[in-house]
């Protein structure tokens, strides 16, 4: 597998379990445990998936060197 799509994979294993926790998290504060939750958290779900998979790529880069700068010393 090339390493380009080895990095889209291991990005959306990471961002699909983080997304799907704080979509249950906003509407679990939001709207509490009534009728139709689990359909609102699945849309909400649907929402911020693919926005978290985009934010991933614009934040990783500078956050891994962040981490190496800070880490060098």
């Amino acid at each position: 597998m090339s390493k380009k799509h080895f990095k889209l994979i291991n990005t959306l294993f990471v961002v699909i379990p983080m997304s799907l926790v704080m979509a249950i998290a906003g509407t679990t504060h939001n709207h509490g445990l009534c009728i139709g939750w689990g359909f609102k958290v699945i849309s909400a779900w649907m929402v911020m998936l693919p926005i978290a998979f985009l934010a991933a790529f614009i934040i990783i880069p500078p956050a891994r060197k962040l981490a190496e700068r800070v880490t060098e010393k």
